[in-house]
């Protein structure tokens, strides 16, 4: 059996798509087959309410109090406050008690890695556990960087901003040289693709000229549609909302590039053990 794999969708800049990525990478996974944990890694608790928990004040476990549990050493039930949605995905929710978890984290000993305490404790239960980052490089950043084996970046389409690019790049750098040595970046994601415009293709070369010889991008480019928008509302996935959609079509195809790269990882080490 493949062991869990820790994916970061991360992008210190906001309306990127992290949320609706993980979300229906997830679900994707989920219809794979795949056993699949969706980690809320942002105080405004929008991948909680995308999947339809939407008063995240009444949740009565959330990731601040893992992480607190962690800071503490104090460990409950580890899968007491996961919640399962119908469409085959497990969550642990977040909300706005996080914002000062952060706070607390700075004087924590234990501060940059007590995300990855708790969640090497259900890690035997799941196949892909996908964090959604917050938009910043804080501590809970930190923790979820730490906490994972690679990192998805979701960058819009529109404009290439490649001052935050470079500053989110330097940070994963100093996570893997201090923290976490086996981090990886498995690649870059173009979302909110507008076909009828240029910049999408102008935004792809820039990334493929400044980031193209070290870092993957992704064949698949999420288009921008009303329907993505949307379905934000609805407590649902693309799939179940729209399925015929080309968001859909393009997260399925994001999904299968996904997968095929575990496998051909999971080769590669099969081959190295013999």
């Amino acid at each position: 059996m493949q062991s869990c794999k820790t994916i970061a969708v991360c992008n210190q800049k906001g309306g990127v798509g992290k949320t609706t990525t993980a979300l229906n990478l997830g679900v994707g996974l989920a219809m794979q087959g795949q056993r699949v944990l969706l980690v809320d890694a942002d105080p405004q608790g929008d991948l909680t309410t995308c999947l339809g928990w939407q008063n995240t004040d009444a949740l009565p476990i959330t990731l601040a109090d893992k992480i607190s549990e962690a800071i503490r050493d104090e460990f409950s039930d580890p899968m007491n406050g996961i919640l399962t949605h119908k469409e085959k995905v497990d969550l642990l929710p977040s909300n706005l008690e996080l914002a000062s978890m952060e706070m607390s984290l700075v004087t924590a000993m234990s501060r940059e890695t007590a995300m990855r305490s708790y969640l090497e404790q259900v890690k035997s239960r799941y196949d892909y556990i996908l964090i959604d980052c917050m938009p910043s490089l804080g501590m809970i950043t930190l923790n979820s960087l730490t906490a994972a084996d690679s990192v998805i970046i979701p960058v819009q389409a529109q404009y290439l901003p490649a001052k935050g690019m470079t500053q989110l790049l330097q940070t994963i750098s100093k996570v893997k040289k201090r923290i976490n040595p086996s981090l990886k970046i498995d690649g870059i994601l173009l979302t909110l693709v507008d076909g009828r415009t240029n910049l999408a293709r102008s935004t792809a070369e820039a990334l493929r000229n400044n980031f193209g010889n070290f870092i993957r991008i992704y064949r698949t480019a999420i288009p921008t549609a009303v329907k993505a928008a949307e379905v934000s509302s609805k407590g649902m996935s693309i799939y179940a909302y729209e399925p015929n959609s080309s968001v859909a079509r393009a997260y399925a195809d994001f999904t299968r590039e996904v997968m095929h790269d575990g496998r051909k990882k999971e080769r590669l080490h099969s081959a190295d053990a013999r």
